[in-house]
Order: structure tokens, then C-alpha cells, then sequence
């Protein structure tokens, strides 16, 4: 076994390596950019090394800086979690010439699988059933419509070297088939240094299910799974799940089988992933082979048991596999939820920023939080904007969902924002809890983008009585102020009026008898009684309690003279005042917004790739204006109706805040 490794990542994913080499006793070794220099992960290490600028280009994907930090540190071997250079065979290559070990497969197997083109051919010789389609490098956007037309519409357009949804496009005429090629073609060499495309045909209403896979080199190769990832937005993953709703016990073996015969094909060793596309009728075609550990790998662990960071750390070091096909088991059921620093109401453009609070739900045997951020720290505009995946288990599929929806309410993420109201609603999706998915769920249960709307319906009753009891607590507590006159007895009134989102809802409210640790109140509302019990105390950002007998959790902020109550996803904007003040705030005045629909602006922080308009111009809707990227992703901002450009704010190459003027139309 090594006595040190180092991590060549960064984030939640080298915190998870970390906290498995603790266990078993192993020191750690972490590296870091400028931009990371106070990150979680490099206070968790033993040791940590600094290996450049904040641009991944310049350290985490710079080799010879990681291979010279295991030198200077004594690092035996190198973990490199996912994305990176965890599926470079450069690397691998780089590390066995110097004598250290690489928790992974070797550098056959990397690039065998990394090239989708190539790894669809061995598959095929393999017998794992692939799409149909062309398998050549495609030279140019005519030739990639000719394809198309022969493979017949709908197409998927792919990076040979692509991953997290970077590089692929669907094409449904001619007209996408050339726009995408050329977009696909524009990401895969701005991510990838590759940009090598290829056509296959496009499965309707497909499932992403993957087959979870364990070799040890010696003889033993196990699948442990199948994982549902068919909940995707741009086809990178949002939810994932173990096992699949869809999948019975013999298609889970046949793909499980197929799975295993890949990876003796190409020699594998260590944990790794062989991803299907499964149709209506459960045929599955392969998709493309991860070699390395998966982002969605929790799931797994906690419905077998089994720690798959420890075993590949195991395999690495030379250890044969003492598991065996029938002793894989799964037990219950997982979902994992990725929570990002994005905003779900304006097209889930990224945030970044500090996070001025941070407390994740509490850790116990059905929930499970892997993060790689704390309080005061922040999300870079340089990596990837995930906060954390919080899983949930539960012994039947409703339970685990019961649980994620319980945890999501407890998690309080302030500074930047977040898509937990996005998350909470795929949970209460009726469609979701059925377990109906395909890869196009999201953009058919959200044709037109994440709105409150979307939002799960709660009962309007529990967050009144909710507010009605937080600012009686507050008025109960400030009576008690100290220097009072004698005999000046303070009483705080019973009836208010609980304004929330404008409408007024007249409540009285009294104590009742409880006992010190709890608090109770009855709020009539409506003529009906609510009993509200909470251990809650002034000044926490989660009210704990129940109402009329339910479990409930209210994050609560403060707002002015009111506050904002967030539960299930949604919010609502409370004031709590006297039936006086209540008639006067119906007198107010509502300030309206500016008027900026004569401006086009940017969507998020990003690069101003193109403009392609200019001043005078007249313009159609639906026409390309602009391309911004952000996070290596194009952004097409196209007119949303006819008009003419009358002002150009911003040049190609500059850096662009959200929603700051790019265009101005007449």
C-alpha cells in the first residue's frame, strides 16, 4: 500500500480522495492554482504545492508541474479524480517514466476509450451493440450535411475528444447540421485542443443509464451497477440515481455483461464507466467508455456498500480485487443532486462570487454531501461552478426522494446563487417521481426555461403561520428590554396581518404551553388553527419545526422590516405588521423597473467572442447577434424580434458582466 498520494484535482472531488486516504492512513499531497491558494482542498491535505496561475491551462493541466511536485513531495502515486488530466495518456505515460504509480487504467485503455470515434470501433469488435453512424473524421460542414442526409435526421454531432456536454449538437435539417458542426467543431478545439467531429444518429427518447465497472489486472473485472442519468440540461447531468427505475434484472445483466467484455478488450484496470443510450423498448447502444472515476459515483457507493475510491487506490497499488460477481449486491436506493453556483431563473447562468454562508445539511447514514467549499469561500469564474452533490438514500425510490427534498431544504447557500429551486422542483416533478425520464425531460417538462411558476405548490397556510410565529418570537423578545419604568408592563399584541407577495392575510397569534427548548403558537388564519412547534431561536437561518403535526424547514432572512422564507425551492417576501400599518402599506406605491428591452445584453459573465451586427443594421428575429462564451460553452444570443441597431456597446474579446449592453436597437 502507498504511505503518500497526491491529487491531481481540485474541488469536492479532491476532498473525497482525501477523506478516503485518511481512513486508510494514507498522506495526501494536494496542488493548487493562484486562484486556489485557501481552498478546502489544500487545508485537508498534509501537504500542498503550488503549480501556477488560476487558468487550468496554465496549472492543473500542465503535467510536468505535477509530475515535479510527487518528486518534491515523495509522492508514490497520483489520484486524478475526474476532468483534467485524469483521461490524458500523456500523463499516465509521464508518471510511469518517473516511477509513480497512476490510480487508473493504463495508457492503452485512456486512449483507446478517450477517442469516441476509435472507441466505437473496438466496442463493436467486442459485441457491445453501438449507434449507427459514421465513424470518419469529417472535413467540413458540407461534407458533415451529406452524412447526415445518409444517416438520415435526426443527428447527434460529437467531439471525437468531447466530454460534459462540450462539442455535441443536435441537428434536425441541413440548416443545424452546418451551425452545428461549426459549433462543435469551435468548442471541441477551445476545450479539447482537438477538434475532430463525427455524426451519429440521434435516439429519440432516450435514457443515459452507465454501467459502473471494477478491474483489477489480474484477472477479476466486475460491474457494480447501472446508474440512471438521464436527467440532463445540455446534455450534462443534473440528477443521477442507483439503481434505474427502468432496467430489469435481465437487461442490467446483459449491459453489465457488455460492459465487462469492453473492458477486458482494452486490458482494463481500476474503477471506470461504460455509458448506454437505452430506448422505449430497453435496447441500449453504446455510448462512450469514462476511464476514470465517475462525477456521480456516490450513488454507486451507497447502494452497494462499497468505496470505489479505496479500491481503486488498492488495484493502483497491486492488490487483487477479492470481490466476485455474486457478491455484488444493491441495496436500497440513491440520488444524487448536483448543486451549482447558477441561477435557474435566468437560463442557469453561472455565479460566481463569495459565499457569504454556507451550511450544507447535516451528514448521517441518508444524506451524504461531498463539497470542496466552506463558508467565505469562493466560486471562481475559472473552474467548474459546482458547489457540492448531495446524495440521499433510502430503502425504496420515494424514500431517497423524500430524503433529497428534506435536505435541499436545509441547505442554506447565500453570496451567490445556487439552482436548489431548480433541484427541488425536478423532486416534486410528477414525471420525475414516476420515474418517466429521458434525456430530454428537462426541455420537455421546461420548454420555456425554469420559472417560480415551476415551483412545487405548497400550502400558502405554512409559511404565514411560519412568519406570523418568527416575528412574534422577535416582539416576545424585545419587551424584555432592560431599564423599564416600574409598573410600565409592555404586552405584545395577538392579531397582525401577514403580507406575503402583496396579498394580506389577517392572523391572531398566542403562545401555547410548551416547555423551555421548544417553542408553541397557535395562528388562527381563515378561521382555521395552526400549531406551530420549533426549537427555533432568534438569529438562525433555518426554522426547524412542525405545523399542525408536519415536519417542516423554513430558511429565513432577514429583509428590511420583513423577510424572505424559503422553502421547497420557492420564496416569498413577508411582512409581518399591525392591521393600521397593514392598511397603510396597501397605499404604497410599487416602483416599476426600468424598461431595457431596447438593449441587448449579456446573459452572464463571459468573453465576447463575436458581434455579428453592426450599427445601422437592420435585423430579423431569430438572427445570431452575438457569441458569448463562458465556462468554454457558446452562447448564440440571437434578436428576439425585428428591429434595427442603432448603438454597438461592446467589442469582440472583451470580458462581459451580466447583463451589461452589447447591442442597442432604435
Amino acid at each position: 500500500m502507498f504511505s503518500k498520494i497526491l491529487i491531481a484535482n481540485r474541488g469536492e472531488i479532491a476532498c473525497r480522495v482525501i477523506r478516503t486516504a485518511r481512513r486508510l492512513g494514507i498522506k495526501t499531497v494536494a496542488v493548487y492554482s493562484d486562484a486556489d491558494k485557501n481552498a478546502l482542498h489544500v487545508e485537508m491535505a498534509d501537504e500542498a504545492v503550488h503549480i501556477g496561475a488560476a487558468p487550468s491551462a496554465q496549472s492543473y493541466l500542465l503535467i510536468d508541474r505535477i509530475v515535479d511536485a510527487c518528486k518534491k513531495t515523495g509522492a508514490q502515486a497520483v489520484h486524478p479524480g475526474y476532468g483534467f488530466l485524469s483521461e490524458k495518456r500523456e500523463f499516465q505515460e509521464a508518471l510511469a517514466a518517473s516511477g509513480i504509480a497512476f490510480i487508473g487504467p493504463d495508457a492503452h485503455a485512456i486512449q483507446a476509450m478517450g477517442d469516441k470515434i476509435e472507441s466505437k470501433k473496438l466496442a463493436k469488435a467486442a459485441g457491445v451493440s453501438t449507434v449507427p453512424g459514421y465513424l470518419g473524421v469529417i472535413a467540413d460542414d458540407s461534407e458533415a450535411v451529406t452524412i447526415a442526409r445518409d444517416i438520415g435526421y435526426p443527428v447527434m454531432i460529437k467531439a471525437s475528444a468531447g466530454g460534459g456536454g462540450k462539442g455535441m449538437r443536435v441537428a434536425w435539417n441541413d440548416e443545424e447540421a452546418r451551425e452545428g458542426f461549426r459549433s462543435a467543431q469551435n468548442e471541441a478545439r477551445s476545450s479539447f485542443a482537438d477538434d475532430r467531429v463525427f455524426v451519429e444518429k440521434y435516439i429519440q427518447q432516450p435514457r443515459h443509464i452507465e454501467i459502473q465497472v471494477l478491474a483489477d489486472g489480474q484477472g477479476t473485472a466486475l460491474y457494480l451497477g447501472e446508474r440512471e442519468c438521464s436527467i440532463q440540461r445540455r446534455h450534462q447531468k443534473v440528477i443521477e440515481e442507483a439503481p434505474s427505475p427502468f432496467l430489469d434484472a435481465a437487461t442490467r445483466k446483459a449491459m453489465g455483461e457488455q460492459a465487462v467484455a469492453l473492458a477486458r478488450a482494452v486490458d482494463y484496470k481500476s474503477a471506470g464507466t461504460v455509458e448506454f443510450i437505452v430506448d422505449a423498448e430497453r435496447n441500449f447502444y453504446f455510448l462512450e467508455m469514462n476511464t476514470r472515476l465517475q462525477v456521480e459515483h456516490p450513488v454507486t457507493e451507497l447502494v452497494t456498500g462499497l468505496d470505489l475510491v479505496e479500491l481503486m487506490i488498492r488495484v493502483a497499488a497491486g492488490e487483487k480485487l477479492t470481490l466476485r460477481q455474486e457478491d455484488i449486491h444493491l441495496h436500497g436506493w440513491a440520488i444524487e443532486s448536483r448543486v451549482y453556483a447558477e441561477d435557474p431563473f435566468r437560463n442557469f447562468l453561472p455565479s460566481t462570487g463569495r459565499l457569504t454562508h454556507y451550511r450544507p445539511p447535516s451528514e448521517d447514514p441518508h444524506v451524504r454531501v461531498d463539497t470542496g467549499v466552506y463558508e467565505g469561500g469562493e466560486i471562481s469564474m475559472y473552474y467548474d461552478p459546482m458547489i457540492a452533490k448531495l446524495c440521499s438514500w433510502g430503502s425504496t425510490r420515494d424514500a431517497a426522494i423524500a430524503r433529497m427534498r428534506e435536505a435541499l431544504d436545509q441547505y442554506y447557500i447565500r453570496g451567490v446563487s445556487h439552482n436548489i429551486p431548480f433541484l427541488a422542483s425536478l423532486m416534486a416533478n410528477q414525471r420525475f417521481v414516476e420515474g418517466r425520464l429521458t434525456t430530454n425531460f428537462i426541455a420537455e417538462e421546461y420548454p420555456t426555461g425554469f420559472h417560480a411558476s415551476d415551483l412545487p405548490p405548497e400550502e400558502p397556510a405554512v409559511l404565514i403561520a411560519v412568519a406570523a410565529v418568527i416575528h412574534r418570537c422577535l416582539n416576545d423578545r424585545d419587551i424584555q428590554i432592560t431599564g423599564k419604568m416600574p409598573g410600565n408592563k409592555i404586552r405584545v399584541r395577538d392579531d397582525w396581518v401577514v403580507v406575503m407577495d402583496g396579498t394580506q392575510h389577517p392572523v391572531h397569534v398566542h403562545p401555547t404551553d410548551g416547555s423551555p427548548q421548544r417553542i408553541g403558537y397557535t395562528v388562527d388564519l381563515e378561521g382555521r388553527h395552526h400549531v406551530v412547534w420549533s426549537d427555533w431561536t432568534l438569529g438562525q437561518p433555518l426554522f426547524r419545526g412542525t405545523v399542525n403535526g408536519a415536519h417542516v424547514c423554513v430558511q429565513v432572512d432577514r429583509v428590511g422590516v420583513g423577510y424572505r422564507l424559503s422553502h421547497s425551492g420557492s420564496q416569498a417576501l413577508v411582512k409581518v405588521l399591525t392591521p393600521n400599518a397593514a392598511r397603510l402599506d396597501a397605499l404604497m406605491p410599487v416602483k416599476a423597473p426600468p424598461d431595457m428591452s431596447k438593449f441587448l445584453l449579456s446573459p452572464m459573465p463571459g468573453l465576447l467572442v463575436s458581434v455579428a451586427v453592426t450599427e445601422g443594421q437592420e435585423v430579423k428575429a431569430g438572427e445570431v447577434l452575438a457569441v458569448v462564451e463562458a465556462m468554454k460553452m457558446e452562447n448564440i444570443l440571437r434578436a428576439a424580434q425585428d428591429g434595427t441597431v442603432s448603438k454597438v456597446h461592446a467589442t469582440p474579446g472583451s470580458s462581459l458582466a451580466v447583463d451589461q449592453k452589447i447591442l442597442e436597437f432604435a
